[in-house]
């Protein structure tokens, strides 16, 4: 299946590009939601059930798959027809752990070139208050032909 980039179209032709592609089948399992997507800023939401530690806190991992799920989507919008972004780098810095409800990644970019996107997510709880910062680099390539 050949996806093309709505790269200069609409928020809302973008969030119905981005619902149509999909997240993925762990982004699925995980219960991650798109709330928003653009060039300029993506939303998407986690329930933190069923994505804990044992103790009951936000697995540390789940920030991580959430932030490189959105970061990743926003650089193939970015990339257009033909191209495809490919995760090179990814960090996080988790500051607050999450116990109940829902967690949202607000990602924007930080760099959109023509071969490397760098994005910066921020994971809030339910309060606003910010639980973890998740960075990602992503590399643009032509995409492959089968």
């Amino acid at each position: 299946m050949v996806d093309s980039s709505p790269a200069s179209a609409p928020a809302v032709d973008a969030l119905s590009w981005a619902s149509r592609r999909g997240m993925g089948a762990l982004a699925e399992k995980m219960g991650m939601r798109f709330v928003e997507f653009s060039i300029d800023r993506c939303v998407a939401t986690m329930p933190v059930e069923g994505n804990t530690q044992p103790v009951g806190l936000m697995h540390g991992g789940a920030y991580v798959v959430l932030g490189e799920s959105l970061g990743s989507m926003a650089a193939n919008l970015h990339a257009g027809e033909g191209r495809l972004a490919v995760g090179v780098d990814i960090n996080a810095t988790h500051t607050r752990s999450a116990t109940s409800g829902v967690v949202t990644g607000v990602c924007t970019p930080v760099h959109l070139g023509l071969s490397i996107t760098v994005h910066e997510i921020v994971v809030t709880d339910d309060q606003g208050r910010r639980c973890s910062t998740v960075r990602i680099t992503n590399h643009i390539i032509d995409r492959p032909t089968r």
